[in-house]
């Protein structure tokens, strides 16, 4: 099968968006913490009330909004300089990933309904395809060695060590385990292999229509 220009396109315009989405869905899905912090026993391990855990976090994920731009203060947890530093790039990253997130969406909702119109579907399968590479490779690797990943996208993403947390300078990562960000890396990979799924489910839908449609237009003859 042979991709237009117009396929390419809607497909990576596409895939970025499904991507950026489910980070921007898992970011602010405030239920997966709050069942970590059960699951986790985050009381018992940090000797914080669940409120207090719940609160601190609310105000950092409220932080992480393209539509929030004060300053980082927690209710119950003190912040160092480089901690500080290190949430502020954390926000950039998180702000570029929404504002991807919002151009997707209309750029993609632009050009899939122009190939629709135009009864052209070969884009859903390529958008599946391209979706689904990047998830298996990261899945593969946090599959082998989870810790390791995660120190190699820090090492990636910032050009400094300030992610390296003190718990008694920072005691905001005491309520943060490693675990919580795997299960957030689990259900970001879920999503976009769900997302990838649907897309080839409708691909393949209607092509079973437009061969319908040809068989019965050949029977007809």
């Amino acid at each position: 099968m042979t991709y237009s220009k117009k396929d390419i396109l809607t497909s990576i315009s596409f895939m970025l968006f499904i991507i950026s989405f489910s980070v921007v869905f898992v970011v602010f899905f405030k239920p997966l913490y709050y069942f970590d912090i059960h699951h986790l026993k985050l009381v018992e391990n940090t000797h914080y009330t669940y409120q207090q855990i719940k609160e601190n976090y609310q105000i950092l994920i409220h932080y992480q909004s393209i539509f929030y731009q004060g300053k980082l203060v927690f209710k119950d947890f003190i912040m160092s300089k480089g901690g500080r530093i290190h949430f502020e790039e954390v926000k950039r990253i998180f702000e570029m990933i929404q504002i991807v997130c919002l151009l997707t969406f209309c750029t993609t909702s632009y050009l899939v309904y122009r190939q629709i119109k135009q009864k052209e579907y070969r884009f859903f399968k390529l958008t599946a395809i391209l979706t689904i590479v990047i998830p298996l490779i990261l899945g593969f690797f946090a599959f082998i060695d989870f810790d390791c990943l995660f120190v190699m996208f820090h090492q990636l993403v910032f050009s400094n060590d300030y992610w390296l947390f003190n718990p008694r300078l920072d005691p905001i990562i005491n309520i943060l385990p490693e675990n919580f960000f795997m299960h957030c890396f689990m259900s970001i990979v879920f999503i976009v292999l769900f997302s990838a799924f649907i897309c080839y489910k409708i691909y393949q839908h209607y092509q079973k229509t437009i061969l319908a449609i040809d068989n019965h237009e050949s029977y007809t003859l």
